[in-house]
């Protein structure tokens, strides 16, 4: 199972950057999807996630009213639309599948992406 990550790069505060992660098996098609990031020198932390059928999701604080975490069964892909970014949301953004219902922790996810880098300048 391979996770493909995409979407990153440098922006402005305020600016909008919408993340990709194309999966190459149609079997996680059930799993919990999942976005974490991490910044430089910090630990990985989780930024939200998207039940099977997209019917709930769930946010870290910090970016709750300005994330929006999607998904496309179809195409086995997942998205993180970032909005009002802010400098603070620098970090190398991976994404992941989880076989649970409910996933937040590292540890309830078996796959994971290459990261994808996310600049932003103030």
């Amino acid at each position: 199972v391979q996770l493909q990550a995409s979407g990153g790069g440098l922006v402005q505060a305020g600016g909008s950057l919408r993340l990709s992660c194309a999966a190459s098996v149609r079997a996680l098609s059930t799993a919990t999807r999942g976005w974490f990031r991490q910044a430089l020198g910090k630990e990985r932390e989780f930024v939200a996630a998207i039940s099977w059928n997209g019917g709930s999701t769930d946010y870290a604080e910090s970016v709750k009213g300005r994330f929006t975490i999607s998904r496309d069964n179809a195409k086995n892909t997942w998205y993180l639309q970032m909005n009002s970014l802010k400098p603070e949301d620098t970090a190398v953004y991976y994404c992941a599948a989880s076989a649970l219902i409910s996933a937040r922790r590292k540890s309830d996810y078996a796959y994971w992406g290459q990261g994808t880098q996310v600049t932003v300048s103030s």
